[in-house]
């Protein structure tokens, strides 16, 4: 495996970073997942244009986006693979202990590893912890996940690949690594970022092509709704067949469905939409 660090490509052995990086000690930084189709990344320059968010929102100087796209060039080109997972992340950088950062210059690390396919249909649960829509990271696309390590284990207890956040005024908000889509009385809604749910480049691409309303969803909406679906760089657009105890037969019903045919469209149209 080669690894993009700091400027240039590294063997996986020789790829150390500082044991003192804020990144690591205290959580300070941002990162992005992207889904890289025979070496070619998906939506490269939404998901840069997000990371330079996330890092302004967390106080990050601005990364230098010529250097990101050099460094996932270079590694997709080390790592040839059908299907992968390209993963950006960008630190405070070494600092002292505690929450104060130093004065170096922040760690950028670039690595892709093979993805396997997803399935059409997944089972999801609903956490009892809540996202905090008006915390100071709520949007942004941060390393602290330690929220989502809990409700993930969770929901791999209960059989589930997912696990669906309400916010502290119990809307629905998000998954830990996806936005959720709900179908009722046969449209489509999703939460809107007010909800405190992460900009999802796969979300708006979805409510874009199939035409979703971005809507206050209240959580017990999930009990109702007619169809459910997330969307995330690696799963695309994925059915939900069961959530929490509740079945939805038939899964992908025909919205859903209809989704998944419009983003397979616009995704193979277009590499960087």
């Amino acid at each position: 495996m080669r690894i993009w660090l700091d400027g240039g490509l590294r063997d996986v052995g020789s790829a150390h970073v500082s044991v003192l990086d804020h990144g690591l000690t205290v959580g300070d930084g941002v990162f992005e997942t992207i889904k890289v189709v025979e070496g070619r990344p998906f939506a490269l320059t939404r998901h840069i244009d997000r990371l330079a968010v996330s890092a302004r929102g967390l106080g990050l100087p601005e990364p230098d986006r010529e250097e990101v796209r050099r460094a996932c060039a270079a590694v997709t080109e080390a790592e040839p693979v059908p299907l992968g997972r390209l993963r950006i992340t960008y630190t405070g950088g070494p600092s002292p202990l505690g929450s104060d950062r130093g004065e170096t210059r922040p760690t950028l690390v670039v690595v892709l590893a093979e993805a396997p396919r997803r399935p059409d249909s997944t089972a999801a649960i609903t956490v009892p912890w809540t996202r905090n829509e008006r915390g100071a990271l709520a949007g942004l696309k941060t390393t602290s996940y330690g929220e989502n390590v809990l409700a993930l284990a969770r929901a791999h207890q209960h059989g589930a690949s997912e696990a669906l956040f309400a916010n502290t005024r119990d809307l629905l908000c998000e998954g830990t690594g996806t936005n959720v889509f709900v179908v009722l009385d046969g449209q489509l809604h999703t939460p809107p970022l007010e909800s405190g749910c992460l900009a999802g480049i796969t979300r708006a691409l979805v409510a874009e092509w199939a035409g979703a309303r971005e809507t206050d969803l209240p959580l017990d909406s999930l009990e109702q709704a007619e169809e459910i679906f997330l969307t995330s760089s690696l799963r695309d657009v994925q059915a939900v067949h069961r959530i929490d105890g509740r079945e939805l037969p038939g899964a992908p019903g025909p919205v859903t469905a209809k989704a998944m045919r419009l983003f397979a469209e616009g995704s193979a149209a277009d590499i960087d939409p």
